[in-house]
């Protein structure tokens, strides 16, 4: 879905107006790194998906918390040297800035997907939108727009 930010009509909110809170939430791995490289990642706070990207920096894929401890149930002591690439999720749901952050919620809503990685135009990620950050935004919007529209019925402001 391609939208011209600049010729924006309506007053929605987009994935890019929450693309500063999602940057700081993106934990990138390479294909080939050990899944011990994306558990280290994991343990920062708010990092609960890693993206995995290829060589040109391309998303292929996330590693969620569920795979990793999948995987450590696996391993002996310390000999797991399983790579990223072996227990990523491949089939990934992404958004791009200029989505409308309704349909982002919607998906996710569906899906029951908590957090979806946000990505360029040529598949390089740029963030990670967390569910609970979409619906305050969106709620917050909501409030403005009560907020305008009481305004607008008790006259407040247009006299």
């Amino acid at each position: 879905m391609s939208v011209d930010t600049d010729a924006r009509e309506d007053d929605r909110m987009y994935v890019e107006q929450m693309l500063p809170r999602a940057r700081e939430r993106l934990a990138i791995i390479g294909a080939g790194a050990a899944v011990s490289d994306a558990a280290d990642l994991m343990s920062k706070p708010h990092t609960d998906l890693v993206v995995v990207c290829d060589v040109a920096g391309i998303m292929v894929g996330v590693v969620t918390k569920t795979g990793i401890v999948r995987q450590i149930r696996q391993c002996n002591g310390r000999g797991c040297t399983a790579r990223t690439d072996t227990i990523m999720t491949r089939d990934v749901v992404s958004c791009q800035a200029d989505q409308p952050l309704q349909d982002i919620w919607s998906v996710m809503k569906q899906q029951g997907l908590q957090r979806i990685p946000v990505i360029d135009r040529s598949g390089r990620p740029i963030g990670i939108v967390y569910a609970r950050d979409a619906l305050q935004n969106l709620l917050s919007e909501v409030k403005d727009e009560e907020g305008l529209l009481r305004d607008y019925v008790m006259d407040v402001g247009y006299q």
